[in-house]
């Protein structure tokens, strides 16, 4: 059991290195983004109970599956644009080199959609906060 648990431990350090070689900054940003998805995701769910409890004869309110396969599906929309982003980038960075230019930044829509998409959660994560009764600025 604990040879496979390193051989699991070796191939996932590998594949670790060999997509922080390929993404560069981008790895911990991506990183960065499903931790926050995962958070806004939760705190949707909770504010969506905390909800439910205070108007618990409004059926508008409460946790519902389809709102939540929305949200789901939206953060994997997220996850395509980023894609096309990273595929822009790398299309610049080889038309630049077939055409002689030296361009040193190679991951800049990359980058900036994945920037913006995590504000984007951070705001969404604070619009849930606010309805689970915190105080928030307006």
């Amino acid at each position: 059991m604990e040879r496979y648990l390193t051989l699991i431990q070796f191939a996932l350090a590998g594949a670790i290195a060999w997509l922080s070689n390929r993404l560069g900054i981008l790895l911990p940003l991506l990183a960065l983004l499903c931790g926050f998805m995962a958070v806004d995701y939760i705190t949707g769910m909770l504010a969506s109970k905390v909800e439910a409890i205070d108007h618990p004869d409004n059926p508008a309110y409460g946790w519902c599956s389809r709102k939540g396969a929305k949200g789901i599906l939206k953060k994997v929309g997220y996850i395509a644009v980023i894609a096309v982003a990273i595929a822009l980038d790398y299309l610049i960075m080889v038309l630049a080199g077939q055409l002689g230019i030296e361009a040193t930044r190679s991951a800049f829509f990359g980058i900036l959609a994945t920037v913006w998409y995590i504000l984007n959660e951070l705001l969404s994560i604070i619009e849930n906060a606010g309805r689970m009764g915190a105080n928030v600025p307006d």
